[in-house]
């Protein structure tokens, strides 16, 4: 197994911070987590799951362990007429999946193209765009305890699945390492076009568009208005959309009658937190190595590459302000801070 000591990640984070890790250990299957789970000095460590980083912000260097999955599994699992069952290692690129599944034709993932990170990251996330969710493909996450090694398989529901959310995020759930995901995809897609703008580019494009219409009509829209992390260090969208009451809603519309708004589980209704930081004034507005994307105000930005984690979190920490001051929201972050 490769163990490395004092383990620079800014290559494993989007931001691009400088931090350090005691340890960097990356796993290439179920039997080397095992062996690790039967390791005492493993068992007395902070551990972290690290995939490519682009949900995290590093505020120090991290003193504890750090596991990379490099589990690239990509198979079929169960087929039918009518869908398609693929078993994917946690290690594989989330996008290299999408790219896969929408060049067969198959349906379920196109609306979450481009989107950063590994599979094993972006089932504990529950990542979501255009209204679409990974949860609503998971036929079950594959995990190892790192504590005793045991295997188990959680069903969607016992992974809590809602917005941004799983089990997995929650102090006890931390202690599962996912391995793999089984993802079930449509033969005859029928394709979620939710979004207005999405659903113009797409009918303009084909007539009878297909799941890889969709995806480059995705990758066209993120490209135009989100910074590549290879150019620009940054983790996408900084803060999730708050969801509101409707009674909330009718108050914010007195005042801003075109606030943009959707349709949230449970009769809740989710604001946009992009339009919010903007309406605040604050797009490209730049708090020392940290800014505001010009394009997209949603996304917090590494400016000069010199920023450090607590550049980053001091200007979220702004943005959060200025909107709980002007609309009494509070933004909360998507990004996962790492202390």
């Amino acid at each position: 197994m490769d163990i490395r000591k004092e383990y620079s990640l800014k290559a494993h984070n989007t931001f691009g911070i400088d931090a350090q890790a005691d340890w960097f250990i990356p796993y290439k299957s179920i039997e080397e987590l095992q062996l690790l789970a039967r390791d005492e000095y493993f068992q007395e460590c902070r551990h972290l799951l690290l995939g490519e980083g682009s949900n995290m912000l590093f505020l120090t260097n991290f003193h504890g362990i750090v596991l990379h999955s490099q589990i690239t599994t990509l198979e079929t699992y169960e087929e039918d007429e009518a869908h398609l069952t693929l078993l994917v290692g946690s290690g594989v690129h989330w996008d290299d999946l999408v790219a896969y599944t929408c060049a067969r034709g198959l349906g379920g993932l196109e609306c979450l193209s481009l989107i950063p990170g590994q599979v094993g990251a972006a089932a504990v996330q529950n990542i979501g765009a255009y209204g679409a969710e990974i949860s609503q493909r998971v036929v079950s996450v594959h995990t190892v305890h790192r504590r005793t090694g045991e295997l188990r398989h959680f069903a969607p529901e016992e992974c809590d699945y809602a917005y941004r959310h799983s089990f997995f995020k929650t102090a006890e759930g931390a202690d599962y390492i996912v391995t793999h995901v089984l993802l079930r995809l449509d033969k005859q897609p029928e394709l979620q076009l939710d979004y207005a703008d999405l659903k113009a580019r797409v009918a303009a494009r084909s007539a009878a568009p297909s799941p890889e219409d969709v995806r480059q009509e995705v990758i066209a829209i993120r490209r135009s208005k989100l910074p590549d992390p290879a150019e620009l260090g940054n983790a996408g969208s900084f803060f999730m959309n708050p969801i509101v009451p409707p009674s909330r809603l009718t108050e914010l519309q007195e005042t801003y009658p075109d606030i943009p708004h959707y349709p949230a589980p449970e009769g809740q209704i989710k604001l946009s937190a992009g339009w919010l930081i903007d309406r605040c004034g604050l797009k490209g507005f730049v708090l020392g190595h940290a800014g505001v994307y010009p394009r997209q105000a949603l996304v917090l930005t590494n400016v000069d590459g010199e920023a450090t984690g607590q550049d980053i979190a001091r200007l979220a920490q702004h943005v959060q302000q200025q909107v709980q001051e002007r609309f009494g929201i509070e933004l909360q972050p998507e990004v996962r801070y790492i202390s």
